[in-house]
């Protein structure tokens, strides 16, 4: 950080000697969301104490570009598993408060006195505002998208093909589906790959409870029709039931189709 009493490396190295108490003092800090951190991990695989320690480290290095790319994920994420904004509000105001407590106790540790305060806190403040700032504008994009697209599909069975940049985009499969709307989804979703040449399509099953066996083998073919056209496919967050059904079909994914636990874990593949 420029002109910050401390250098980058040695911030660095406080947070990690210092990182148990600096965690305790987050979720002191964090009222509302302490209770609600191991819900929010299993609903979507978000880890809130490890992405926290990710933010403070773009902000103590001022990564911008990664910290916009990080903010972008995670402002998706909570938009496809309906986290509301004001939890993230709040846990990135505990994150601020207690990296200022750490920077006072690092300081206190070290004797600095040489240092401008009014350069550090701008440095520091401005980093999480730009990651609040590309959250919210992220998560209400996406989130705008999500709600039009799926107001569609219940007026006419669109298929919600969300992108996320110029050649990838996302499926975000939620309810039952039956082998007519699979029919309907095949269709739909090989003309969109054609218009809107997507390169990677991202299906995410998390929001589906079950399918069945003729679903599954429609849902196959699709896969099938999408990788003859070019496009990568990649499938996230199968169910139990629904990896019994593709595996008593005798289905073996090839390389060309990859599979993700979770829509988090295919995002940061394609945010790097």
């Amino acid at each position: 950080m420029t002109n910050s009493p401390f250098d980058k490396k040695l911030a660095e190295l406080f947070l990690d000697e210092h990182k148990e108490e600096f965690q305790q003092e987050l979720l002191k800090q964090a009222v509302n969301v302490k209770d609600r951190v191991k819900e929010i991990l299993q609903i979507g695989n978000i880890d809130l104490i490890n992405n926290a320690f990710k933010l403070v480290h773009f902000v103590i290095w001022q990564e911008e570009e990664k910290l916009s790319l990080f903010a972008k994920k995670e402002g998706i994420a909570w938009a496809t598993h309906s986290l509301t904004v004001d939890l993230k509000l709040e846990w990135v105001q505990a994150i601020r408060r207690t990296l200022w407590i750490n920077i006072q106790r690092m300081i206190e540790q070290y004797n600095i006195t040489n240092y401008d305060l009014f350069e550090l806190e701008k440095n520091v403040n401005n980093q999480v505002d730009r990651f609040l700032n590309e959250f919210f504008i992220n998560y209400s994009t996406y989130k705008d998208m999500l709600l039009r697209e799926q107001r569609k599909l219940v007026e006419n069975l669109s298929v919600p093909i969300i992108p996320i940049n110029s050649t990838v985009s996302i499926l975000p499969l939620i309810g039952t589906i039956d082998y007519f709307r699979a029919k309907v989804m095949e269709e739909q979703v090989l003309t969109k790959i054609s218009k809107q040449h997507i390169h990677t399509l991202i299906i995410d099953l998390s929001g589906i409870g079950d399918m069945k066996t003729e679903v599954v083998d429609q849902f196959l073919k699709m896969i099938e029709g999408a990788k003859m056209m070019g496009c990568n496919v990649v499938i996230t967050g199968l169910k139990p039931d629904v990896v019994r059904n593709i595996v008593a079909l005798g289905v073996v994914f090839d390389s060309q189709t990859k599979t993700w636990g979770t829509l988090q874990q295919a995002l940061d593949m394609y945010f790097q």
